[in-house]
């Protein structure tokens, strides 16, 4: 079956993009992953690569078209595999059509877009729409993941949303139909077939042939339906819905659904400690700490093996007024000691945080730092709507060297004296480490089992002594004011990482300052932050 070339989404708010070339002609053998097309937006250009092997066939699209995101503008035929012309030019519509009826309101598909150029497949992680509601155009419809990233996808349309095709978890191949969107008041029957979408006006639908009855059965996909206070107290246990199996209508997720499993896996703690010496996970929500004031919110997000508190002299420096939001990692600070697979499963707990912190305010502003930065990178990535302005201290996830020596001897140090010699590797000189700070450290360390569940997270983030994330395709797809501090004699992540980095950000190199500057700089660092959160909402 001959397979759809479709027009990619590579910026989160983009609708539409300029086919600019062609690099295949009608009818040559193009192979897979070789440059295809290339498109332009009003903020970048993009050479798509060639998911399949195959020829090109049926072009819709010339280049200086402007063309919809998901649009069909060619089909890729297999070697060998037959090329009906009629398919190509579409069927002649019946005489006795009328033109009201050529140009009727039609469904619009819902596509999995490409958002990085090595894409092929991405998963879906959960609808914001149910089968059934109505959508606005622009407005959240599901969230899609990949190896590299989390984005969250708008609707193209407005109207009911039918036929959904992939639920959560699913693995969905790049440019598939996971939905159709259909115009208020349309009646509503089985997906468009062949033959309806050829009656299409528009001449890139009008060749369309869609999957048939095997994908017509619509699928119950909106996260999971479940009571509040089963929500809640999933969230609370550190579990997904999709973990808890519900006996309530319809499959709804009860709260005894969730204390039942819980029950469950408390005879599987000892196992699951054997595999995480020292510590067991615990239950309950990621701590949120506020300061009052006036003004946009600062949402912090501090780094590795550190806590809110360590944002005590930047605070200091930006000043009382500012009303402040800080976020404790799992496994630090008041948070609860949990278990991370991954660094895509620490930011689903960080977004999931952030929506209950910031759930009455609007437009925030976020500064991260190390792991906290990478954090925040990820959240505006997924959640760039709600954010004014992204500060990155030294960020995680920018390329693949990290100390590790240093974050496993801080992670794993016990005393004073096995401490204070790696802390001394986060300064730009030793002298920047007192005895002192080393003691204070220490006494927020003296909890062995969270030496071990931080060493966990340390195996599953950085293994082998290497990042295992990559954020850097987010940072070139980021739309908002943007900037990236970084000390010129960080001894833990290279500062060549923000150098070599791409997209639209400022970066400040600063002298004298390691891989805390907001510790050893402090006011430096709050006049850089201020200046671009004031710029933000004088835009904004």
């Amino acid at each position: 079956m001959p397979l759809e070339v479709i027009l990619p989404k590579v910026d989160m708010d983009m609708s539409h993009g300029t086919l600019s070339t062609w690099h295949v002609s009608e009818g040559e053998l193009v192979q897979k992953g070789a440059p295809l097309f290339d498109i332009e937006t009003d903020k970048a250009a993009m050479e798509v690569e060639a998911s399949e092997t195959g020829y090109l066939r049926r072009i819709a699209a010339q280049p200086g078209d402007k063309v919809a995101v998901g649009t069909t503008i060619a089909w890729l035929y297999a070697e060998g595999e037959a090329f009906d012309l009629q398919m190509a030019t579409g069927p002649e519509a019946p005489a006795s059509q009328s033109p009201a009826s050529a140009v009727a309101p039609q469904p619009i598909e819902v596509i999995l877009p490409k958002v990085d150029m090595d894409m092929t497949h991405g998963t879906l992680a959960v609808w914001h729409v149910a089968e059934g509601e109505l959508v606005k155009q622009g407005a959240p419809l599901f969230d899609i993941e990949t190896d590299k990233a989390a984005m969250e996808v708008e609707a193209p349309a407005t109207g009911l949303l039918h036929h959904i095709t992939a639920k959560p978890g699913d693995k969905v191949a790049v440019g598939a139909i996971v939905a159709w969107i259909y115009p208020e008041g349309m009646a509503v029957s089985l997906p468009p077939t062949p033959v309806e979408a050829a009656a299409k006006p528009v001449p890139v639908e009008a060749v369309l042939p869609v999957q048939s009855a095997d994908v017509a059965q619509p699928i119950s996909t909106l996260a999971k339906r479940a009571t509040p206070a089963a929500r809640k107290a999933a969230r609370d246990a550190g579990l997904t819905l999709s973990e808890v199996t519900g006996t309530g209508p319809l499959g709804r997720v009860q709260h005894d659904d969730v204390t039942d499993l819980l029950v469950q896996r408390t005879a599987h703690v000892a196992a699951e400690s054997a595999s995480a010496p020292g510590w067991i996970r615990e239950s309950g929500s990621l701590n949120i700490s506020r300061r009052k004031g006036d003004g946009k919110s600062v949402i912090l997000l501090h780094g590795f093996t550190a806590d809110s508190q360590s944002w005590a002299p930047f605070e200091k420096a930006l000043g009382p007024t500012r009303p402040l939001v800080r976020i404790d990692l799992p496994g630090h600070g008041k948070s609860p000691k949990r278990h991370v697979r991954s660094f895509q499963d620490l930011s689903r707990m960080i977004v999931e945080t952030f929506d209950e912190a910031t759930r009455d305010l609007e437009d925030v502003h976020i500064v991260g730092h190390s792991l906290g930065a990478a954090l925040a990178l990820a959240l505006a990535d997924i959640r760039g709507r709600r954010i004014a302005s992204l500060t990155l201290i030294a960020p995680a996830g920018l390329g693949p060297e990290i100390d590790a020596a240093a974050l496993n001897g801080i992670v794993r140090a016990s005393r004073v004296e096995s401490l204070a010699p790696w802390l001394r590797k986060l300064t730009a000189t030793p002298e920047g480490i007192s005895d002192d700070y080393a003691r204070a450290a220490m006494r927020s360390r003296e909890d062995a089992s969270l030496r071990a569940c931080q060493a966990d997270m340390a195996s599953a983030l950085f293994p082998d002594g290497v990042q295992a994330f990559d954020l850097r395709a987010a940072l070139s797809r980021i739309d908002l004011p943007t900037q990236i501090l970084w000390g010129r004699s960080d001894h833990i992540v290279p500062s060549a990482h923000g150098i070599l980095a791409d997209g639209e950000f400022a970066l400040h190199l600063l002298t004298g300052a390691g891989h805390i500057p907001q510790i050893e700089c402090p006011d430096r660092v709050a006049r850089i932050a201020q200046r671009l959160i004031n710029a933000a909402e004088v835009l904004g």
